[in-house]
């Protein structure tokens, strides 16, 4: 998609979804994963997985590979940022010219969970899943240990200009 391509991940409630409607919103072309690219499968093999709930979807939340090494083979767009978490990002995360991972604290993480709809993961009355986020959080598990870090505690706007300025830099500012 992009001639220069940028992974937005983070664990769950730190902004992934609202940095990319930010950064869709400002013109950048914008794939937001969990919508386009995910789908219930085992991490280690890509076969899909059927039938899991609760917790078990967390760890059966990837990416089409296929999908997405066709969408960054694809270079019409000067910038592309893929929004989202997945837990094969091991197998793809080299194909970026950087990652950026979004991090918030526990009141922040809380306060975002407290306001997802009722239906969404992680969202009031699903204790369970609220409080395996809340420890993944903690932990800061499941995400890249690689990348730059985003403070996405500051206002969204504030995160999106650090994104843009960032990856408008050379790759070598990545690890």
């Amino acid at each position: 998609m992009g001639r220069r391509n940028f992974l937005i991940e983070g664990g769950s409630g730190t902004g992934k979804t609202a940095v990319g409607m930010e950064l869709a919103r400002r013109g950048y072309h914008c794939v937001h994963g969990d919508r386009e690219l995910a789908y219930q499968g085992d991490p280690g093999t890509g076969e899909p997985v059927v039938g899991t709930t609760g917790i078990a979807v967390h760890a059966h939340h990837i990416w089409n590979l296929d999908r997405l090494t066709a969408l960054i083979a694809d270079h019409t767009e000067e910038l592309t940022f893929f929004c989202g978490g997945s837990r094969n990002f091991a197998g793809f995360i080299d194909l970026f010219d950087g990652v950026f991972v979004l991090e918030v604290d526990a009141e922040i993480l809380v306060r975002r969970l407290d306001n997802r709809p009722g239906s969404e993961w992680g969202g009031p009355g699903r204790r369970e899943e609220r409080d395996f986020i809340i420890r993944l959080n903690s932990a800061k598990a499941d995400v890249p240990r690689q990348g730059i870090v985003v403070d996405a505690t500051a206002p969204l706007s504030q995160v999106v200009d650090c994104i843009v300025a960032l990856s408008k830099k050379g790759p070598s500012n990545f690890a």
